[in-house]
């Protein structure tokens, strides 16, 4: 028998040919979308991460982080003041669209949990708010001082879920490229404060130079040449234990505050026990500028023993060591007179700048009682012939300007002062008694009911 001859192929069974179906159109593009994203993502973050090493603000950020989420973009802090915003109107546009309070929840939720939060299904309203919305905390070390909202130019659409995890992962990105620069800028901001810190107190304690670095100080403050100035110093009797920011430090950061706004262009700075500032003589009156902080204090802290004592006007640099050393002898003149929520010019003191000098107050009072006798340790009674003869001094002796100060007649006044001759022992034609009896009047004004 021989062997079979081959089937041909005519002969041969038909079979199914062996192949791999082509992909679906949807899913083809799908990927190819997802590549186009991807590669878009990696090129933004490149161009962030540049940022981050170029001298460059937040708005920087913002900008490009508003192009590629084509809506807008925000820097918001936790009581939802707008830091920067591109564009502009973006922070007022969330506070209407999702409410300030849902808005102050989200952005606490994402400070507490250091982690973004994305917000979706928003009723839009009449169109206020359309999209997604992401919200990342922008962190600096362990503090969150604000955060990135980003609003994605997309409708929320089946299909866009690509779109919505790609711009959660820009803003945390750009959050974090946020982060870095406003660190920076508060590292840059600490050091300029230490500095200028630094050239105040070289100001403010160097006295007497003339080798022109008075000068050059006083430039770098931003103090304008040829231009008077008067040191003004606010203290608060009261103290809180080192190193903490009880009242006294609540009354000097509001002192620093209110000053600063009143006159912009003063040099303000805080110290460790007071506010100083070095403020022009042409662009408000020291005295009103005191009135007004004491102002401020007196309506958030009532009951603060704040004091703000005025220098002399400085005609240079170098006076503002001598300025500041006024204001600070004022400031001690109204604390040893028991007198607070005063302004006390240098400039008002007369004799007191001498008599305040005096270690012991008691040896003043004693001085006071030798000359006035009954008239001092008997006020209650002698009262009015104490307050005649201390205004007849103002008055350099005149009873008919006395009388009009006091509202009396001036025979009234001539009989007072001759009961004062009389239960004093003076003779106030004599020119030694008259001098003692008036500054025997200028300590008791001073030192009040103090001894």
């Amino acid at each position: 028998m021989g062997r079979p001859e081959p089937a041909s192929p005519a002969q041969r069974p038909a079979t199914a040919p062996t192949s791999v179906p082509a992909p679906a159109p949807a899913a083809h593009g799908r990927d190819r979308r997802e590549n186009v994203l991807l590669r878009e993502l990696v090129a933004v973050y490149s161009h962030l991460s540049g940022l981050a090493s170029q001298d460059t603000e937040v708005g920087g950020v913002l900008r490009l982080v508003a192009a590629r989420t084509g809506a807008g973009a925000t820097v918001l802090t936790s009581t939802l003041d707008v830091l920067a915003a591109v564009p502009d109107d973006v922070g007022d546009r969330l506070r209407d669209g999702v409410g300030a309070t849902r808005l102050a929840q989200v952005l606490a939720a994402s400070a507490r949990n250091r982690r973004p939060v994305t917000l979706r299904g928003l009723d839009a309203g009449a169109g206020v708010i359309a999209g997604v919305i992401v919200v990342a905390p922008i962190l600096v070390g362990d503090d969150v001082p604000a955060h990135l909202v980003t609003l994605s130019g997309h409708d929320e659409r089946p299909g866009d879920e690509l779109d919505d995890d790609l711009s959660l992962l820009l803003t945390e990105h750009a959050a974090t490229i946020c982060g870095i620069i406003i660190g920076r800028d508060r590292v840059v901001a600490a050091a300029a404060g230490r500095a200028r810190r630094d050239l105040i107190e070289a100001l403010l304690l160097a006295r007497d130079r003339d080798d022109g670095e008075a000068e050059r100080w006083a430039g770098h403050l931003g103090l304008a040449r040829g231009v008077d100035h008067h040191v003004l110093a606010v203290g608060v009797a009261t103290a809180a234990p080192a190193g903490v920011a009880g009242p006294r430090g609540r009354v000097l950061d509001l002192a620093e505050h209110a000053l600063s706004r009143r006159a912009p262009t003063a040099v303000v700075a805080g110290r460790e026990h007071e506010v100083v500032a070095v403020v022009p003589a042409g662009d408000i009156d020291p005295r009103a500028l005191g009135e007004h902080c004491l102002d401020v204090i007196a309506q958030r802290h009532p009951d603060s023993a704040v004091v703000v004592g005025v220098g002399g006007r400085c005609r240079g640099p170098a006076d503002i060591a001598r300025s500041y050393a006024e204001a600070r002898r004022a400031i001690d003149a109204s604390a040893r007179m028991g007198r607070s929520g005063r302004v006390v010019a240098f400039d008002d003191l007369g004799i007191h700048r001498l008599l305040l000098q005096v270690p012991d107050l008691g040896e003043l009072r004693a001085f006071a009682t030798d000359v006035l006798g009954e008239l001092v340790a008997d006020r209650e009674h002698r009262a009015d012939l104490l307050s005649t003869l201390t205004a007849w001094f103002r008055c350099n002796g005149s009873p008919q300007r006395t009388a009009r100060e006091l509202h009396v007649h001036p025979n009234t006044v001539s009989y007072r002062i001759r009961r004062v001759e009389e239960i004093a022992g003076l003779r106030l034609d004599s020119y030694r008694d008259r001098l003692m009896a008036q500054v025997a009047c200028e300590i008791v004004t001073a030192l009040g009911e103090r001894g």
